[in-house]
């Protein structure tokens, strides 16, 4: 078994950081009307992704690129696309209802929702997603113990949150369909693509006066460059890179440490305030639940392919 490289572990660092950043920058550009500062973020995300795709697109066979076209294919993008733009609709309004590691901290909970998914649909949960769902659900009740109507953590703003963890699931589950076939970046600028131009017309009727492409002209265009390049090119994409030679498993529960890292990256670059002892302790507790919850997956799966 070859051992993995050190620098493979600096990207993974890199790539954590860089998803993690993505609440911190949200959060500071708030001038900007959430769902278009959400279809903005996808908007220009695309354009960074679009040379790889290119190119990806090129190295497909002729049976792929047929694929691509088939009706399933085209329905899972449409409805993955629908997913994406709801997931950040409702997480970046979020974030202008709810402290920061709050928002990162429910956003980031979807694991235990798909357990309840797999329960229902494909199989019986392992004892640990069992316990980890449990022990997330907890977690995410003490963390609420510092929610009030008038301060910094309010209910209906980690609602919001949670509801960007329901509809990711969307974007996930139609992933792993595709991705077993297609090329990482064929599959993310479509759907990134129909995610942007969805939120333009569901923000024109929330009444949000900002151009659909105003970011062109913003002067705060720096900061969306910043938000789509770390989050999606050295976020992701590194992330995506890693699994060449780390596990799944490692990479996710990596993954897990984004609202602390975000909470630190908000509140040390953008005097975001920190967490409540509520959110401290609950928030230990959620996170720890969720890695549960990963772990007990992989052990799952790995149990229903051996019968």
């Amino acid at each position: 078994m070859s051992r993995t490289p050190p620098l493979v572990w600096g990207l993974l660092v890199t790539g954590v950081l860089g998803v993690s950043s993505a609440g911190a920058i949200l959060s500071h550009v708030d001038s900007i009307p959430p769902l278009m500062r959400a279809s903005w973020r996808l908007q220009i995300t695309v354009l960074m992704l679009l040379p790889f795709a290119i190119w990806q697109y090129q190295q497909m066979d002729v049976d792929s690129r047929n694929r691509l076209t088939e009706k399933r294919t085209v329905l899972i993008i449409l409805g993955s696309g629908i997913a994406l733009a709801a997931h950040f609709g409702t997480w970046v309004t979020s974030l202008d209802h709810t402290s920061l590691a709050h928002s990162l901290l429910f956003v980031t909970s979807h694991p235990i929702i798909i357990v309840a998914g797999t329960a229902l649909l494909v199989r019986r949960p392992h004892k640990l997603e069992t316990t980890g769902a449990i022990l997330g659900l907890i977690g995410a009740g003490i963390t609420l113990l510092d929610a009030t109507d008038s301060g910094e953590v309010t209910l209906f703003g980690d609602f919001l949150a949670f509801l960007g963890a329901v509809t990711v699931v969307g974007y996930i589950v139609a992933g792993r369909i595709l991705r077993e076939w297609m090329p990482v970046f064929v599959y993310a600028v479509p759907v990134t693509l129909l995610g942007g131009i969805l939120l333009i017309p569901i923000s024109i009727l929330m009444g949000e006066e900002t151009a659909a492409l105003g970011w062109v002209e913003s002067d705060l265009l720096g900061w969306f460059v910043l938000l789509a390049f770390l989050a999606g090119i050295v976020g992701h994409t590194g992330l995506n890179a890693c699994l060449r030679w780390l596990t799944p498993l490692t990479i996710s529960f990596a993954v897990t440490l984004e609202p602390i890292i975000g909470a630190f990256i908000g509140w040390f670059f953008f005097d975001e305030g920190v967490p409540g002892q509520w959110t401290w302790f609950g928030g230990l507790i959620l996170i720890t639940g969720i890695m549960l919850v990963i772990k007990g997956g992989a052990e799952g799966e790995l149990d229903t392919t051996d019968e």
